[in-house]
């Protein structure tokens, strides 16, 4: 690439800072431990002055609670098992992922991402290597190893630059990572968090998987747009014509995983059809009392209707494909895919640790007060605040890569403040997925990003991290922006987030 040595000097030293400060924080099971002992020793010095908060909702003044005292000694104990059992996140991911684990792990995710690429006309090979990586978050990482190296091989399949095709499916699959037409494992793993959050203002308040919904089916198709335009008006231009030899072969498309997708997709369809049966049914026991469907059990339900859904599928798929040959295969392919989750367990059990005692000790109530009336008082408020907290949150995403994790340790700070300004908890999970998924592919803090660098040396012998940096930030920037200015356009015309969810209260 023809890069200016300079600006490209500049560029890698800036990228060396960002690592090198990244690689200083530790692991993000480690960083909630220290950040619970840090609340410990915060809890006791702000307690010993006697400070005091009233309540936005009950009017109660709350004391700072200390951890270190005989009663905080007594929570940390007889609470420890019942923070993490009873954290909710963990039920809804958990339970979500042995439907769609199930169906990873008997391939049929791939052979859809497979399908969807292969049968795309030449013309709008791009869109549908974007739409693809936007949808491939159903297989959660997994779509990281898959969707751009398969997208590199479609692009030299139709004498194009397989590198752009790799950036194309990197930037679907990262940058687009939070939205999807389905609703998938992210929604219910924010959702659960900010529920949690929102409780210390509000105890009735409930975040469902369903509350970014409409905002985010908009997003497949606008990021998908996007995407394209980045691609072929930035992105292969800049790379010319690939003059080089790729190292594997396109592989042809396998006729039993074509009829086993097709089977599960009937499947599906028929599974949805009995389920909107019965949504519709006169008097049906998915709608509440009035016949709505916002709010009611349909809603309230969604996570074990999808989890039912997506074994339909992923079964279907495995019969007809011969990996599941027995009953015991079932559980079997559940459980690998429940191994999987095994790093996020240990994760979520020192995050509910550390947001559980930010509950307790009456911090969280404290500081979003305090920084509702700091902002109330400097008249900034509104939605350059919001805007001003996606921008943070992308910039903190270049050093905290793990989005769960990342809303686990910002949610109990900053869902409450934002209610006390009147914002819905929701419409605040939308600012931070927007601002978390933009930056996935530039921050070096991405385990993926070094497996990314493999694909591309396949094509390019001397491609170096600069290189991926260079090649992903347009769409980096091109996504945040957009998504900014979607989320805007919500905001002041009033369309919902979700079903009947909108910026306010």
């Amino acid at each position: 690439m023809n890069n200016d040595p300079v600006k490209q000097k500049g560029m890698f030293r800036f990228l060396g800072a960002i690592e090198k400060v990244g690689n200083k924080l530790p692991d993000p099971f480690m960083l909630f431990v220290y950040l619970a002992i840090f609340i410990i020793l915060l809890s006791w010095l702000i307690s010993a002055f006697g400070v005091t908060v009233i309540h936005p909702g009950t009017k109660e003044e709350l004391p700072i609670k200390s951890l270190v005292s005989g009663e905080g000694i007594q929570y940390i104990l007889e609470s420890m098992l019942t923070n993490f059992t009873s954290f909710k996140p963990l039920g809804l991911v958990l339970a979500m992922m042995l439907g769609i684990g199930l169906a990873e792990k008997v391939g049929l995710l791939e052979a859809g991402i497979r399908k969807t690429i292969l049968n795309a006309p030449k013309s709008i090979v791009t869109y549908a290597v974007v739409f693809t990586g936007i949808m491939g978050n159903l297989a959660s990482d997994a779509a990281f190893v898959v969707i751009p190296p398969l997208a590199a091989m479609v692009f030299y399949a139709v004498g194009r630059h397989p590198l752009a095709g790799l950036a194309a499916g990197f930037a679907g699959t990262g940058a687009g990572f939070t939205a999807n037409l389905i609703i998938a494992g992210t929604d219910a793993l924010l959702a659960g968090i900010s529920t949690e959050a929102a409780k210390t203002i509000d105890k009735n308040i409930i975040v469902t998987p369903v509350d970014n919904w409409y905002f985010m089916m908009l997003s497949v198709f606008v990021l998908t747009i996007v995407g394209a335009l980045i691609t072929e008006k930035v992105i292969e231009p800049r790379l010319g014509k690939y003059e080089g030899k790729m190292g594997k072969e396109l592989a042809e498309p396998n006729p039993l995983e074509g009829k086993g997708f097709k089977n599960a997709l009937l499947a599906g369809l028929a599974y949805l059809v009995v389920v909107a049966v019965i949504l519709f049914w006169p008097n049906s026991p998915l709608r509440n009392e009035e016949g709505g469907i916002i709010p009611s059990p349909f809603l309230n339900g969604i996570v074990p209707i999808l989890l039912f859904f997506f074994l339909t599928m992923g079964i279907t798929y495995g019969v007809t494909v011969k990996k599941i040959t027995s009953t015991r295969d079932i559980p079997k392919y559940m459980g690998e895919a429940i191994k999987d989750m095994a790093g996020y367990i240990v994760l979520i059990f020192a995050a509910a640790q550390f947001i559980a005692y930010f509950d307790w000790t009456n911090l969280g109530i404290w500081v979003a007060v305090n920084g509702a009336e700091l902002l109330t008082s400097l008249n900034f408020d509104g939605l350059p605040v919001v805007i001003g907290y996606v921008l943070f949150t992308a910039l903190l995403n270049l050093l905290i890569f793990s989005g769960s994790a990342k809303w686990a340790l910002e949610a109990p700070i900053f869902i409450p403040m934002f209610m006390i300004l009147g914002y819905h908890p929701s419409f605040i999970q939308v600012a931070y997925r927007i601002a978390d998924s933009s930056t996935n592919i530039i921050t070096p803090m991405n385990p993926y990003l070094v497996v990314i660098l493999a694909f591309m040396r396949e094509y390019d012998k001397k491609a170096g991290i600069g290189t991926l940096i260079s090649l992903m930030l347009p769409y980096s920037l091109a996504f945040l922006v957009i998504w900014i200015i979607q989320l805007i356009i919500f905001a002041l015309i009033g369309i919902p987030f979700g079903p009947g969810i909108h910026m306010n209260l």
